[in-house]
């Protein structure tokens, strides 16, 4: 296992003290070293917040004020909830201004790929792990109107309830990049669905790539230039 993944591990075991639970479905939140940051909103796969907890307090650590989201509560708004839940956390007692970065996971990362590139007004970047690319409907019309960029990452061996295949994710880049929107799509050769720390088929070497393109992909978006730019 990479030096990395291991810095990850200690990470996420030593940050759990620093998590907060917030009230009913405001999520929990992880705190920064320094007790405010940029906000990141995490959502949660099919399964809830507990497999996500270890990732939610290494992205913390990086500088964030993290709060993980339990994706299933949301569903059923047609977005409202989820425009309601990052608005909560953008007036958190532990965030700094600026928007938001939205990083979901499988069931979390469908929603977050549906409706976050299109919320500029409240979202700087939106990084899907594995997402659940059927919640893009109408890929076409969803491809014409990417006003936030996206990191994306799919594993290739992922056939998971056919949710989240990896020759759809390509099919989005394709269209993402014929509007010249900011997409970019990683894929990792054997992977399996869930590969994040804490996952059901954790692989650290895809971990620990994703976790330094998430790193980069919320540094470049919320720095003090682009975090509150129109």
């Amino acid at each position: 296992m990479g030096g990395f993944t291991k810095l990850a591990r200690f990470f996420a075991t030593s940050l759990f003290a620093t998590s907060l639970m917030l009230p009913a479905q405001a999520g929990e939140e992880f705190l920064p070293p320094s007790g405010k940051g940029r906000v990141v909103v995490m959502l949660s796969g099919q399964s809830g917040t507990e497999s996500y907890r270890q990732v939610a307090a290494v992205v913390a650590q990086l500088g964030y004020d993290v709060v993980l989201l339990d994706t299933p509560s949301l569903l059923g708004t047609h977005g409202k909830a989820l425009r309601d839940a990052i608005a909560q956390a953008q007036l958190g007692p532990h965030a700094m201004p600026g928007k938001t970065g939205l990083v979901g996971f499988s069931l979390g990362g469908g929603l977050a790929l549906e409706y976050g590139p299109a919320w500029s007004d409240q979202v700087a970047v939106v990084v899907a792990w594995y997402p659940a690319t059927g919640f893009v409907i109408d890929p076409v019309a969803w491809s014409a109107d990417l006003r936030v960029p996206v990191v994306m990452f799919a594993g290739e061996a992922d056939t998971y309830n056919n949710c989240c295949l990896v020759g759809k994710a390509r099919a989005l880049a394709d269209l993402a990049k014929s509007h010249a929107a900011q997409f970019e799509l990683t894929t990792y050769p054997g992977v399996k669905h869930g590969f994040v720390l804490g996952g059901a088929n954790f692989d650290a070497a895809a971990f620990a790539d994703a976790l330094s393109r998430t790193r980069l992909a919320l540094a470049g978006a919320l720095s003090d230039d682009h975090a509150s730019s129109p």
